[in-house]
């Protein structure tokens, strides 16, 4: 069973917001699995580097598409993925210190919540005008 399930519901009814959604799910599934195996070291950095990675990449994306539809919430909107990436580099300097098991389930129940929330909450704020200037 999964840690975290991608709803219809999640949709921002953007193409590639969606893909990039679904995508940090995966990824935080895979972060999931690799936890509860009991994998450490590379397995288990490689996972949140990727998490990391595609978190900035996706952030960056959206962004983008705020500036393009001229979405007014824009700089609270990237206040929050700011928080977002410093929570997830915490995470990653965490593992690095040696601290992997500790931070595992506290941290991935603390990005599922963040996550959902986020994609079910702020997220719909921008949806009116993206889809005003034809971003779908």
């Amino acid at each position: 069973m999964a840690f975290m399930t991608w709803t219809k519901e999640m949709s921002v009814g953007v193409a590639v917001l969606d893909d990039d959604h679904m995508r940090l799910v995966e990824l935080l599934n895979e972060l999931h699995r690799v936890v509860m195996a009991g994998k450490t070291g590379v397995a288990l950095e490689n996972v949140i580097e990727q998490m990391v990675d595609y978190t900035r990449f996706h952030f960056a994306r959206e962004e983008k598409l705020f500036t393009q539809a001229g979405f007014p919430g824009a700089e609270e909107h990237k206040h929050e993925h700011e928080m977002l990436i410093r929570r997830a580099l915490s995470l990653q300097a965490r593992f690095e210190n040696g601290q992997s098991r500790e931070l595992s389930l506290e941290a991935m129940d603390s990005l599922q919540r963040w996550l959902s929330g986020h994609i079910l909450g702020s997220d719909r704020e921008y949806i009116p005008y993206l889809h005003a200037k034809g971003i779908h």
